[in-house]
């Protein structure tokens, strides 16, 4: 608990109305969707960039934490209150566009924006901001900044961290600084911006955010091609796209997956699919569609694809899409607990990865649905157990412990998307040297010497 002296300091900062210290605000800011609980000494919702440097000073002089918070939709505990202290939420006032720039084909933001909003915003005046995550209709911009989030599109326009042009930014001694510029290019000094992409909120809360933006293109086309095993289909992903193919999105759902969606959703599917990828190809002249949808219909076909179907009409492209979106819940069927990872390989190891992460299924037992951006070479693994068994609980730990160590010694990472938070913190000595993990923790106390922004976040 806070000393009512502190809470009272607070409330003299951004006013009566924006500090709350009451059970209803403490356990509605206490989870996130991993639906761990952590409850804070107190919710505080800044006004301005001069109140977050102000609770920034007063916080460091007495070694009060600060988690800052965009909508708590992250799944690895990131905006969690591990260590107690203060909730830093966005969502009240600092939530505004300020700037859509034509000209320049910028957006600058504040971090509380929710992604959609966004996307609509910019989508009115013939503008494109691509990062689009599961979660884009209530996750904030600055979430998906401090989560470098990912999405659907990423297989042709990358990820958050590609769209960060400039950040404001508030250090723990309140000091305000900026990173990064409005222009193109930019390579004077340190890439700070680039630092605080993914940060997690661990180093600096972030203020103020400058997007870049690309011309919508006018035409769109949904594909899915349907394969009779998920090897065929993962060797289609990167034998398409090496040649020349260039879809908006190419995204899988395997054979449980597929299951799982006609079983809870009621959508239909095709009967024998080992795996779909289903994805977008977009242009602004209907030939480029066709050129690209001929190139993954080939490759496909080649690598063993039953069928390549295009979605003609609205309708058709929108079921498409249902199927997709409602993977993540249609796997319930297979256990009452998720323990879900989205582990990242290239490309070529996907076939591979995918082999090995149902092998360790089968060794232990267990069903592991997976899904995911293909196209990116991002793995969505769901480890379903039975949530009331502690056995089946620890051995379902021990299976992703097993994945993570199989996709690192692959080449790959602990993390497509999702970041690491709480969740993953444990497996940073999998992925990095120890002189590896001692630079990002003498990177934490350049920032944050006293170790009040976001505690024991990433291992640090």
């Amino acid at each position: 608990m806070l000393d009512k002296n502190y809470i009272q300091a607070l409330k003299s900062i951004v006013g009566e109305d924006n500090v709350y210290s009451d059970k209803a605000h403490m356990r509605a800011y206490s989870y996130d969707a991993t639906r761990t609980y952590y409850e804070p000494d107190a919710v505080v919702f800044p006004r301005n960039e001069d109140d977050v440097s102000r609770i920034l000073i007063y916080c460091n002089s007495h070694k009060i934490p600060i988690v800052p918070r965009g909508a708590g939709s992250g799944f690895t505990g990131g905006a969690l209150p591990a260590k107690g202290g203060i909730v830093l939420g966005f969502e009240k006032h600092m939530n505004k566009i300020l700037e859509i720039d034509m000209e320049n084909m910028l957006a600058i933001v504040q971090p509380g924006v929710v992604n959609k909003e966004l996307q609509k915003r910019v989508e009115e005046v013939g503008l494109f901001y691509p990062p689009d995550p599961a979660s884009e209709d209530y996750s904030t911009i600055g979430g998906n900044v401090s989560e470098n989030a990912g999405g659907m599109r990423a297989a042709k326009y990358g990820i958050t961290k590609d769209f960060v042009m400039a950040l404001r930014a508030v250090r723990t001694n309140g000091d305000i600084i900026r990173a990064g510029k409005r222009t193109i290019k930019d390579v004077a000094g340190y890439n700070i911006a680039g630092i605080l992409t993914a940060s997690e909120g661990t180093l600096a809360i972030i203020t103020e955010i400058t997007l870049k933006l690309l011309p919508k293109p006018k035409y769109a086309k949904s594909y899915m091609g349907i394969f009779p095993d998920v090897e065929s289909a993962m060797n289609a992903v990167f034998k398409s796209l090496a040649s020349g193919a260039n879809p908006v999105a190419m995204e899988f759902l395997d054979s449980l997956v597929v299951k799982g969606v006609k079983q809870k959703l009621g959508i239909s599917l095709p009967e024998d699919a080992g795996a779909l990828l289903i994805g977008d190809v977009d242009g602004n002249i209907p030939e480029e569609l066709e050129f690209q949808l001929s190139i993954l219909e080939k490759s496909f076909k080649e690598n063993g694809a039953m069928g390549f179907e295009i979605a003609e009409d609205s309708k058709a492209r929108d079921e498409i899409w249902r199927a997709r979106r409602g993977a993540s819940q249609s796997v319930t069927i297979y256990g009452s607990k998720k323990l879900n990872e989205d582990i990242s390989v290239p490309r070529s190891k996907l076939p591979e990865a995918l082999n090995k992460i149902y092998a360790i299924g089968r060794k232990y037992g267990f069903d592991i649905p997976c899904f995911g951006h293909a196209g990116d070479g991002n793995i969505h693994v769901n480890v379903m157990v039975d949530g009331s068994d502690e056995k089946q609980l620890h051995n379902g730990h021990e299976a992703i412990k097993e994945i993570f160590k199989t996709v690192v010694d692959m080449g790959g990472t602990l993390s497509g998307e999702h970041g690491i938070g709480l969740s993953k913190a444990e497996f940073m000595n999998i992925a990095f040297t120890p002189q590896e993990l001692q630079l990002f923790r003498d990177l934490k106390k350049a920032f944050d010497p006293n170790n009040i922004l976001n505690p024991g976040k990433m291992g640090l």
